[in-house]
């Protein structure tokens, strides 16, 4: 029997979207029983965050505390609050990194955030995340407009929605401040609906499954 429940003809999937499957990745919410592989990846990536991801300068963080903070996070996802996802490899033994789809930047919008553990990185695992999760925002959420935000210092991280087809709005100054304290700007990438049904995400093939494992239609 499949690990999954698909339901009947009339018994739809509901949003948001609990796990995503590319072919490389499972995108999934938390579970307080990923506290030890989200300590393990930050913990062996501290140094390659901190310029970019001030909350790393908290690591170590006590595993219980780890616990707690991913219980919140479920819950922010079950109340429809905020939609962050950790990103595992297809047997979910390890964590590839984290992401989010955040609703800070206004009305039938959302931000895409993301971070990568270093032994995943340059391998071009955040781009399939970040395409996953645009298409999951325009075609699940309805959405009119995905945004990436990042830091103009950051080519890595630029790099990515300018590959996707985001438009560079803007780089806004000073509106950050890095864990060593230097004041940064911030890149706002775009992307709008009529934008996205002209590029190609729209073909990318995932399977997408709501609370109780029904699949969407998209």
């Amino acid at each position: 029997m499949s690990k999954f429940f698909h339901g009947g003809m009339n018994d739809r999937a509901i949003s948001p979207a609990y796990r995503i499957e590319t072919d490389r990745m499972v995108i999934r919410c938390y579970n307080p029983s990923d506290a030890r592989l989200l300590a393990k990846a930050v913990q062996e990536s501290k140094e390659h965050l901190l310029p970019w991801m001030p909350w790393a300068g908290a690591e170590p963080e006590d595993l219980q505390k780890k616990i707690e903070r991913l219980r919140g996070m479920r819950a922010n996802f079950d109340l429809g609050k905020e939609y962050v996802f950790g990103i595992f490899n297809k047997s979910e033994t390890e964590l590839i990194g984290g992401s989010g789809l955040h609703r800070r930047v206004g009305d039938k919008a959302l931000e895409i955030g993301y971070w990568i553990d270093v032994n995943y990185i340059n391998q071009g695992f955040a781009t399939e995340m970040a395409k996953a999760l645009t298409k999951v925002a325009f075609e699940i959420e309805k959405v009119k407009r995905v945004e990436i935000h990042c830091d103009p210092k950051n080519l890595a991280s630029a790099a990515i929605p300018k590959k996707l087809g985001f438009v560079h709005e803007a780089t806004l100054r000073h509106r950050n401040v890095t864990f060593a304290g230097e004041s940064r700007g911030t890149m706002v990438w775009s992307m709008l609906s009529e934008e996205y049904q002209n590029s190609f995400i729209p073909q990318l093939n995932i399977s997408v499954l709501d609370a109780i494992g029904r699949k969407f239609e998209i």
